[in-house]
């Protein structure tokens, strides 16, 4: 049995099931497409980052029934909070989630609901996807079931915006009055109350996301001055570590010590851009608890390199949680 304990991380997010179509091109308005293949996959925002940061901190070997029990092999210990319907999607959900190493105790099953659904359509040519949401049992989740976190306190929690805003909110609050770190992937955007930055560990976010929460134009995020400006607006309002993710440009980072960069995206075949995003926060998530376990600040032009390498190799898959690499696949 290992004699050291592993950084524990919670995502406090959405669990959907992804309904993906592989088309030829993105339909235009009134035109109906012939998809080339159709999937069915685990999938929510919330989900994606719990299995991201599963996947990431262990090595496939690790899936041994003998390997997963001891947890040895495991940098840190993985725990989803949320809400799935009764139903067949909600199974395969948590039976996907388990099997990659992730603590589902903390999902609920809502008896009268359904599982949350997200219509995915996958440009072929482009590997870019447009999405509709569904939330269903994600929006069971009721700021009034956390006054306090639940279960034991993590070392790091995650949040995105597939859950109501007044619950992220109100999760924020109960970590800041526990000295709780938080990483928060505001997607999909919508602006929020200044009082959602102060204390904020970590924000990640695309280039649309700084641009709809900054309240600037995203062309003036095209030039690295309109980057830093509006990372120096978050860390005004609060943020300790500002990255904003920009796809084939690459990932820019800013921090209250002053460090800030613009990182190079890694090369990469582009098949299908679903949870690279994802895969960036798990493996940002790791590198942030291992450097606490230690006592030590999170290297964050390290840790943006890593994760931009583990994003790149999940575009170069279909699919969502199956396209995340394990950590010995990178």
């Amino acid at each position: 049995m290992s004699t050291t304990k592993a950084p524990l991380i919670t995502v406090l997010g959405s669990l959907n099931i992804d309904l993906v179509s592989y088309v030829p091109h993105h339909p235009l308005p009134g035109e109906t497409l012939t998809s080339n293949s159709f999937a069915v996959s685990p999938g929510g925002k919330g989900a994606n980052q719990a299995v991201a940061c599963a996947k990431l901190s262990r090595s496939k070997s690790s899936l041994s029934a003998a390997a997963a029990a001891s947890n040895d092999d495991e940098t840190a210990h993985v725990r989803m909070v949320g809400a799935v319907g009764a139903d067949t999607y909600g199974d395969i959900l948590l039976s996907n989630m388990s099997e990659h190493g992730v603590d589902v105790s903390g999902v609920a099953r809502q008896q009268d609901g359904k599982t949350g659904i997200a219509i995915i359509v996958v440009d072929e040519p482009t590997g870019q996807n447009r999405i509709i949401l569904s939330p269903e049992a994600n929006h069971s989740l009721l700021p009034a079931q956390f006054e306090r976190l639940p279960g034991p306190r993590p070392d790091l929690l995650i949040m995105q915006l597939e859950i109501p805003i007044p619950t992220v909110l109100q999760a924020l609050k109960a970590a800041n009055e526990d000295g709780v770190d938080v990483l928060l992937n505001p997607a999909p955007a919508v602006p929020l109350p200044d009082e959602a930055y102060r204390g904020l560990a970590h924000l990640v976010v695309n280039e649309t996301e700084a641009a709809i929460l900054g309240g600037v134009a995203e062309a003036e995020l095209e030039a690295e001055e309109g980057l830093i400006n509006v990372s120096k607006k978050f860390l005004a309002k609060g943020v300790k570590n500002i990255i904003v993710t920009l796809g084939g440009r690459g990932v820019f980072y800013m921090n209250r010590k002053g460090e800030s960069g613009l990182i190079p995206a890694e090369k990469a075949k582009v098949v299908d851009t679903t949870a690279a995003g994802d895969t960036f926060v798990g493996s940002y998530a790791l590198d942030v608890v291992a450097a606490k376990a230690k006592g030590t600040d999170c290297d964050i032009a390290a840790a943006v390199k890593k994760s931009n390498k583990a994003a790149a190799k999940t575009v170069e898959k279909l699919g969502a949680q199956v396209s995340i690499p394990w950590r010995d696949e990178l």
